[in-house]
């Protein structure tokens, strides 16, 4: 979806078209489209150059809102190659791993001279990043001395164009996040990898399901919230503006009729058999982003490959989509449920 500072660009360039016409100024048709086109590319890069400084100015209040309970850290890792990358000096994308950021909190009060518990935290948002929106959770993942590992997977903003648009939804996208812990564990020495849990809300809750499907041998608990979980399904119900930053040429490239396996292939719902991994989803009818329809599609899948997994629907919960990532009693409420499920299986 577009942002707020390109929706008011937008409508400022309409408004100055309309003066010209009504002055009789408005020359040639294809004039106008070069110069509206071109006041679009550098209101692209406006928010581009936004979206970093904000990143800059979030990076600072992480430090600011948890370094009392947390030793915080960003570090630069690397994932499978962007395949849609531009080639430089003949060297083919298969030999440049794509390079991408990850947050790492570890609590202060923990004893170093134990193996920790480990949870992954992918953000959600087609297109967003992890800020201190999170701050919060991240503060009750430290009391309970889990390490905490947030990657800035492909396609997250704040980091310039080509970061952004080398988004792998449903893809390698999940192959970051699972590189982000495949260097916790590997580089960490107090960290525990045979206990390592997964936990996403929304695009975030997709892709726990996804990583835990494809690698049930890395992580031992997973919570998806609100998870988007029916790509086929999700394009039916959402707008032309929705399907269009789907089918981007950056992007999945096809829309989901021309391309429903495609579509299937990214969605958890259609991936039900592959669940090895203990499971607990969350969701709630009143969802407005997520529509329930689609978790119901994962549930019944996951039910009709007989696996054994735990779920709550929610009835209309305050909050809607984000109802149990508020700061609130019955939010805290919630996520109690989501702590007592993975010390089940982490600690």
């Amino acid at each position: 979806m577009r942002s707020t500072a390109k929706l008011a660009g937008l409508l400022l360039i309409a408004v100055l078209a309309s003066v010209a016409v009504a002055a009789g100024e408005e020359g040639p048709a294809a004039d106008l489209e070069k110069r509206v086109a071109a006041i679009e590319k550098k209101l692209d890069a406006a928010v581009l150059e936004r979206d970093a400084l904000l990143k800059k100015v979030d990076d600072l209040l992480w430090f600011q809102r948890v370094g009392d309970v947390a030793d915080v850290d960003k570090v630069f890792l690397v994932g499978p190659p962007n395949p849609k990358g531009e080639e430089i000096y003949g060297i083919k994308n298969e030999r440049h791993p794509f390079k991408f950021w990850s947050y790492v909190f570890v609590p202060r009060k923990a004893d170093r001279s134990k193996k920790l518990p480990l949870i992954v935290l992918p953000h959600g948002g087609v297109h967003a990043d992890f800020d201190t929106y999170w701050t919060h959770i991240v503060r009750e993942f430290m009391e309970r001395g889990y390490i905490v590992v947030a990657p800035e997977y492909r396609g997250s903003t704040g980091y310039g164009k080509d970061y952004q648009e080398a988004i792998d939804y449903g893809g390698l996208e999940v192959d970051d996040a699972v590189a982000a812990r495949d260097w916790a564990v590997e580089t960490l020495p107090f960290v525990d990898g045979g206990r390592v849990g997964i936990v996403g809300w929304s695009h975030g809750g997709l892709i726990a399901l996804l990583a835990v499907f494809d690698h049930p041998d890395k992580f031992r608990a997973a919570y998806a919230g609100v998870p988007v979980s029916d790509l086929v399904m999700r394009m039916g119900y959402l707008d032309d503006d929705y399907r269009k930053e789907f089918a981007a040429p950056y992007h999945i490239g096809k829309t989901a009729n021309a391309a429903v396996d495609e579509y299937r292939r990214r969605s958890p719902a259609w991936n039900a058999e592959k669940l090895k991994t203990p499971l607990l989803v969350h969701t709630s009818t009143n969802d407005r982003d997520v529509n329930v329809a689609e978790v119901e599609h994962l549930i019944q899948a996951l039910k009709a490959a007989g696996k054994d997994f735990e779920y709550r629907i929610y009835k209309d919960a305050p909050g809607g989509h984000t109802f149990n990532r508020l700061d609130t009693p019955s939010a805290r409420e919630s996520r109690k449920a989501i702590y007592e499920f993975l010390a089940k299986h982490l600690k």
